[in-house]
């Protein structure tokens, strides 16, 4: 039991780690009104095993204290972590999970609406930013996501049956 929980915390926090340092490494596209945050594409290792999610969710509350946005970017941006994994982990289809993060960029889009482009406020300009903020998700998760586990770590059945024995 111990070395199980011990093991978990450690999974967690090489998880959060490589979030982390993916996204401030590449901090000039992970941040901003369009964001190709690379680290996201973690978000599909929750598809194979929830014991990934926290990690995910703590190394995007780290990363996010190098936001622009700072505090209210590690409040939005984590809640909105855990709002897509709550679905992923919950998902049978890889296309849907890697969805998730893409429909739900809605919340990155508004915070994104109030602290980057301010006011007006219009339905047009909130369309404006939801559609660059998507674009920059629905790339990562659909161009690198999807085929890296569709056609790589999927189809590694030693691979996959690791990650869901951590």
């Amino acid at each position: 039991m111990k070395n199980s929980v011990a093991r978990k915390i450690a999974v967690v926090g090489m998880t959060a780690a490589v979030y982390f340092v993916l996204t401030v490494a590449l901090a000039g596209i992970s941040y901003g009104d369009i964001q190709f945050r690379v680290s996201e594409v973690l978000n599909l290792l929750a598809f194979i095993n929830p014991v990934f999610a926290p990690g995910i969710i703590l190394g995007c509350l780290l990363a996010n204290m190098f936001s622009p946005f700072a505090v209210v970017d590690m409040i939005v941006g984590t809640v909105h972590s855990a709002i897509v994994m709550f679905f992923v982990i919950r998902t049978k289809q890889l296309w849907l999970a890697c969805l998730w993060p893409v429909i739900l960029c809605v919340i990155i889009a508004a915070e994104v609406m109030v602290l980057y482009v301010g006011p007006p406020y219009t339905p047009e300009k909130f369309i404006t930013v939801t559609a660059t903020v998507l674009f920059g998700e629905a790339v990562v998760m659909f161009c690198a996501g999807y085929p890296l586990f569709r056609f790589g770590i999927l189809k590694n059945e030693r691979l996959v049956s690791f990650l869901k024995g951590i």
